[in-house]
């Protein structure tokens, strides 16, 4: 036993000396099989990241699952607890409405000043004076280099731009000049519709006729809002979606009077006044209705034909090509 030991050891040393590459070869890829980590340490964080730890979900019904126990896995994931009830979001900027809105005598702008019901009117409106004196002193207490003269020039300005914007559906310049209620409003009704609108020159000078002021969810919170009277002498021509002129004329100009309010958040230091609404009084006439454009009645029935006759001559064709594939063609 001893001799066959000694023998198979001879045998492996003659191996090694003759052929040391071979058994060095085998050795690092033995050494190299065993090495369960990364030989370079500074990809330590790369492994780490192959590695994803997942909150599998939990299987339990929602009647299972206990009151605190929801409480804690909604801590967990930075979840605020549900209301019951809805919120609805409103914007502090302006308010929703026009209070107390001014109404404008019957007949004005037609009648001189000179003439009895001119007077008449001027006499009611010095009357109603008081309470926009007031609101007038409330807006210089917030707003130092307020004038009311001046004011209606700076009016007659954001009036024209708001309407240049309006026209070439600049809505991004157009913010800057109407409340939040406005934009929406004016920005749905030229949908589908190009406007040309230009402003030629104002019949009298704007003025204020009313003023008033209020505050929302506290007195430290106010806003006020300015009535302007325009009377002003435009070109308004509205066209629809096809080019087709729906309303008033490039060319024509017409004698507009209009009750433009303004309004301001004076609690805000960089407030400023914007378009708010228009006034429209009761004893104004109805205007024209605009030419909406459409499909007549009979190209529809037109349509409707045709759309039939071609579904009762598919299957017809259908079936003569069928034919014609079916028999091979002669010479």
């Amino acid at each position: 036993m001893s001799g066959l030991l000694t023998n198979t050891l001879s045998i492996i040393g003659k191996s090694i000396q003759s052929r040391p590459g071979y058994v060095l070869a085998a050795s690092q890829v033995d050494l190299v099989r065993n090495i369960s980590k990364h030989w370079n340490p500074k990809f330590k964080k790369e492994r780490k990241a192959k590695v994803i730890k997942v909150d599998l979900p939990d299987s339990r019904n929602e009647d299972e699952i206990t009151e605190d126990e929801r409480r804690s896995m909604m801590k967990k994931r930075g979840l605020y607890p549900p209301r019951p009830w809805m919120e609805t979001g409103f914007v502090l900027a302006c308010t929703g409405a026009i209070f107390e809105a001014y109404v404008p005598p019957e007949g004005d702008g037609k009648f001189s000043p000179v003439t009895a019901t001119g007077m008449k009117q001027n006499v009611l409106a010095i009357g109603k004076k008081t309470t926009s004196m007031m609101a007038i002193r409330k807006i210089k207490s917030y707003v130092d280099d307020f004038n009311a003269k001046d004011f209606a020039d700076e009016a007659r300005d954001i009036y024209i731009k708001a309407h240049k914007a309006l026209a070439e559906k600049d809505f991004e310049n157009l913010r800057d000049y109407v409340t939040e209620k406005v934009y929406s409003e004016m920005k749905h009704n030229i949908s589908n519709k190009q406007i040309r609108w230009t402003f030629i020159e104002s019949l009298e000078p704007a003025r204020i006729v009313r003023a008033r002021n209020t505050s929302i969810s506290s007195k430290d919170n106010p806003y006020g809002q300015l009535t302007v009277r325009f009377h002003t002498k435009q070109t308004l021509a509205i066209y629809d979606r096809f080019g087709r002129l729906m309303h008033g004329s490039e060319f024509v100009a017409k004698d507009v009077l209009e009750y433009i309010v303004f309004e301001r958040h004076l609690s805000n230091e960089y407030g400023k006044w914007r378009i708010h609404g228009k006034i429209i009084p009761s004893w104004q006439a109805p205007k024209e209705p605009t030419a909406v454009t459409g499909v007549k009645p009979a190209v529809i029935e037109e349509v409707q034909k045709t759309s039939q006759d071609s579904k009762l001559e598919t299957p017809a064709i259908a079936a003569s090509d069928a034919k014609s594939q079916e028999t091979p063609a002669t010479i």
